[in-house]
């Protein structure tokens, strides 16, 4: 059965398997904002909590654009295992740091998958990616626009930089 949904399905097999790795990618960093939010939320640090929520909710909303794209173009989407995570962070400073290299580990398997489908030529799915690319570059620099905001502030005591994070 699964060998002939794959025989009738718009998109590259190899894709479909990067796709499935890729949501569960989303999934394990919804997971570790969710850990930042929580570190941030018992040390009433409600803006930079508020930010890993919302962070957590917008990569589990990526895994679910991700799983239902591959469902509707006729593949076999799999729900990921729930990893654990770490919830122990040294600073703020450092949630933040770990929140970039979460979002470059993303972006670089989004290139990944977008590289190949565009040589094995699934169209579909390089189209859909594109979304994913512009993203990224975003998530990437609002975080990176985050640690700048720390270093700035330098000294100053954590509630005065948690007042200064963007909540939207």
């Amino acid at each position: 059965m699964e060998a002939a949904i794959r025989r009738e399905m718009i998109l590259n097999v190899e894709i479909v398997d990067l796709l499935n790795k890729q949501i569960m990618l989303e999934q394990k960093a919804s997971s570790k904002y969710l850990a930042m939010a929580s570190w941030c939320d018992q040390r009433e640090l409600r803006n930079s909590a508020k930010y890993f929520y919302d962070q957590a909710e917008e990569e589990r909303s990526h895994m679910m654009k991700i799983f239902k794209f591959v469902n509707d173009n006729g593949g076999s989407a799999y729900s990921p295992a729930v990893q654990e995570v770490s919830h122990e962070f040294e600073s703020l400073r450092g949630i933040f740091e770990t929140s970039l290299d979460a979002e470059i580990e993303v972006t670089n398997a989004i290139h990944h998958i977008f590289k190949k489908a565009r040589q094995v030529g699934d169209f579909t799915s390089e189209i859909f990616l594109q979304w994913f690319v512009t993203e990224q570059a975003e998530e990437e620099e609002k975080v990176r626009d985050i640690l700048d905001l720390i270093d700035l502030m330098g000294d100053m005591p954590l509630k005065m930089v948690d007042e200064r994070i963007p909540t939207e």
